[in-house]
């Protein structure tokens, strides 16, 4: 059938500093915790704590944490999107789809408003919107959906737009965690046990129907099912809590004090719902969390990295995109 509709996929991540320096760190966080989705506490209270006290306690730490794992030409987390969105194009133009590919982030540079406007420039005219988070959560997904919505009541002749939800069960994510897992153990060996770290959120939001929470643990089983391993060769975890409040447990720094302590002396990690390799992969899960396995008498921690522009991953976002094209 001939393509008459120009067609678009607009890739969308979270977003990153421009600059691993505190100011850098300051004008990304702000726009980022003051989004009512991402922290939910009353603005009255909430805005003059963190840009009274959070912003200028927190951004001097999370630039050193940036630097500790900056790349020569920036940003991890936008180095490995934009060749994911490279990638994602080449295939299309493989196939001999007349399909544009786009990068988003949800806060800092390159706003979804500005790649949207792009995308219509250019003469598209339906977009399918795929946020890189293969769970759905109120605190990152919505988000984006919000900003497309805002933006569609502001434009005169809006695009036709599809949003992707979710892709925490496709078969090709599936795939590729696996392989990406599989190919780790045929150049380093099988640990004791695999740890599957995701990005935690507060648990009040799940008892309020954040559906986050089911696609983690249906991830986990679907990939012990493809990887043809059992409950007590894998530990499912939560990582990156911030505040006060009670997350989804259990927490992954306390599971490695707790598994060192029980006698494993081995293990491989991973973070399924991450789509690339950032602060908290790099830093957080690489670093600061092998420190703490180690301290508490483990002795091989090894992080597997995320699926970034892996040619599987890359193909699994193709499959999942074109069930949305026209």
């Amino acid at each position: 059938m001939c393509n008459m509709t120009k067609q678009s996929i607009l890739l969308v991540n979270l977003g990153t500093p421009e600059s691993a320096t505190p100011a850098g760190v300051k004008a990304f966080l702000k726009p980022f915790l003051s989004d009512p989705r991402v922290v939910s506490i009353p603005r009255l209270f909430w805005l003059p704590l963190l840009n009274g006290v959070i912003l200028p306690l927190r951004c001097k730490r999370v630039a050193k944490a940036y630097q500790s794992i900056w790349f020569d030409d920036g940003s991890p987390l936008l180095h490995y999107s934009l060749l994911q969105q490279k990638a994602l194009s080449s295939l299309f133009e493989e196939a001999g789809r007349n399909v544009n590919v786009e990068l988003a982030m949800t806060y800092g540079e390159r706003s979804i408003k500005a790649a949207i406007a792009k995308l219509q420039q250019s003469g598209s005219e339906h977009i399918v919107v795929l946020p890189l988070f293969p769970q759905y959560s109120s605190t990152t997904t919505a988000p984006v959906f919000d900003q497309v919505a805002r933006y569609l009541q502001t434009t005169i002749d809006a695009p036709s737009v599809s949003l992707v939800k979710h892709y925490h069960n496709h078969d090709t994510y599936i795939d590729a965690l696996a392989l990406s897992i599989e190919r780790h153990w045929q150049e380093n060996g099988r640990a004791e046990k695999l740890l599957l770290s995701y990005h935690g959120i507060p648990k009040f939001l799940v008892e309020k129907g954040d559906i986050y929470a089911d696609h983690c643990v249906e991830t986990t089983t679907l990939l012990c099912a493809r990887l043809g391993i059992t409950e007590d060769e894998v530990v499912h975890s939560y990582q990156s809590r911030f505040g006060k409040a009670e997350w989804l447990q259990p927490y992954t720094n306390e599971t490695l004090v707790k598994l060192a302590a029980s006698g494993t002396k081995s293990l491989d990690v991973i973070a399924p719902a991450f789509a690339v390799d950032c602060l908290e992969t790099l830093e957080e899960m690489a670093i600061e969390n092998k420190t703490v396995f180690v301290n508490a008498g483990g002795e091989d921690y090894r992080f597997i990295a995320c699926l970034n522009d892996d040619e599987a991953h890359i193909r699994a976002l193709h499959a999942v995109a074109s069930e949305y094209l026209r």
